[in-house]
């Protein structure tokens, strides 16, 4: 039997992710739940006319009503929250309740271990709850967990990724593929990383982070600087087996230079101000101009890059695996790079979950899913993933040639 799948979120990720279901994931039928019913009835339509069939279902849910969240999920047997991080924890007890297996796109790394907590409740429901999918955190975990079993042995490693428009148009140079908010929150704060064998907290855009790395033709040099959340639980997973844990944001040259006279302006905080005698938040008077001004639309042109790179020993020598992965905008089913790495993701571990292949419980996203398993996922979907084992010290072959293509065969 088909297993049932429920989306949360009738947005650019929830979209993607129903249509992944759909397409790669075995689902006969998605339901596509959104506070604005308008809004899940324009995904519903563009998955059916992608997939050619009458295939995703459209229902107003408000996920604030946790009741009637559990009373839905009550017959599903896995649901994709692609809502905004901070009704996750919600969504999550609601899940449990109605004993049905829930994955979520993440992204903030308290809330999180928040909802690991939950580890003993999800086991007694026989449910597995996973968040953090998504591009970073999620796809990324899962590559570096995957460069690490490349190896004997390991001792660090590091992770670099973005989101960048492929023709970047001043004077940002810059172009959102999801909310702005999400954004903001990955600038402001503190990173948590492993360091010789220690949680440190950095601050984002902390200047000694700060690095230019070397992509092959047509990106060339990119600015990559410190942001939260990336790395999320994996310095405490990875606290007694690695030295080193860090993650580095990828943007063009000039953006780190923009963010960091907005942050030092205090438009990143949060706490309200008096302006002609009104309270105002910074935060959202930077989310009201910027971004509108950030938002890519329809015509966005888009890429992902990730690489991760892993040190220590191979056959007892010293060793490094590195990973790169590139995906563009695809023209056959209009979604972005973003989407694809984001809510293909998403779709990637609800299909895993479902079919039986993930621990019962709230388990981190390095201990939950299968390397080899998702790196076959990621094939069969096209992504263009390049890995190579190298002795320390030896250029990157990588390096060397051209990124590849991505995006997919157009059926993808």
């Amino acid at each position: 039997m088909s297993p049932r799948y429920v989306v949360l979120g009738g947005g650019r990720q929830g979209t993607a992710a129903a249509y992944d279901l759909i397409r790669h994931g075995g689902a006969l039928e998605v339901l596509i739940a959104d506070a604005d019913e308008a809004a899940a009835r324009a995904a519903a339509a563009r998955v059916d006319g992608l997939v050619g069939r009458r295939a995703a279902v459209a229902r107003a849910l408000d996920v604030r009503d946790g009741d009637a969240v559990a009373a839905v999920l009550g017959e599903y047997d896995c649901c994709l929250s692609a809502v905004p991080y901070y009704y996750n924890l919600e969504v999550a007890r609601a899940a449990l309740a109605a004993r049905c297996h829930m994955c979520d796109l993440g992204g903030n790394t308290a809330l999180v271990r928040e909802q690991l907590t939950l580890d003993e409740a999800a086991r007694a429901a026989g449910v597995s709850l996973i968040p953090d999918c998504g591009q970073v955190p999620g796809m990324g975990t899962s590559l570096i967990v995957r460069a690490l079993s490349l190896l004997d042995e390991a001792d660090e490693v590091k992770l670099w990724d973005g989101g960048l428009p492929q023709h970047p148009v001043p004077p940002w140079d810059y172009a959102l593929t999801f909310n702005v908010a999400g954004l903001t929150n990955e600038y402001d704060g503190q990173a948590v990383f492993l360091r010789h064998g220690e949680r440190v907290e950095v601050e984002c855009f902390d200047r000694a982070g700060d690095e230019l790395l070397e992509f092959p033709p047509p990106f060339g040099a990119l600015e990559a600087f410190v942001t939260a959340g990336g790395v999320s639980t994996l310095p405490w997973t990875f606290a007694d087996r690695l030295r080193g844990v860090e993650n580095r944001t990828l943007r063009y040259p000039g953006h780190v230079a923009q963010w960091r006279a907005f942050r030092d302006a205090g438009l990143l905080e949060q706490e309200p101000i008096e302006v002609d005698g009104r309270p105002v938040v910074p935060r959202s008077v930077l989310h009201a101009l910027l971004g509108p001004r950030l938002e890519a639309g329809a015509e966005i042109r888009d890429v992902v890059l990730i690489r991760v790179v892993a040190s220590g020993r191979r056959h007892g020598a010293a060793a490094e695996a590195q990973l790169d992965l590139v995906d563009r905008f695809d023209e056959a089913t209009g979604f972005t790079a973003m989407q694809r790495t984001t809510g293909w993701d998403l779709a990637i571990v609800a299909a895993l979950m479902a079919g039986g292949k993930t621990p019962p419980g709230a388990v981190p996203r390095e201990l939950s899913i299968d390397p080899a398993l998702y790196v076959a996922e990621l094939e069969r979907r096209g992504f263009d993933l390049r890995e190579e084992v190298r002795a320390a010290g030896e250029p990157p072959a990588a390096a060397q040639s051209p990124a590849g293509t991505g995006g997919g065969p157009s059926g993808m």
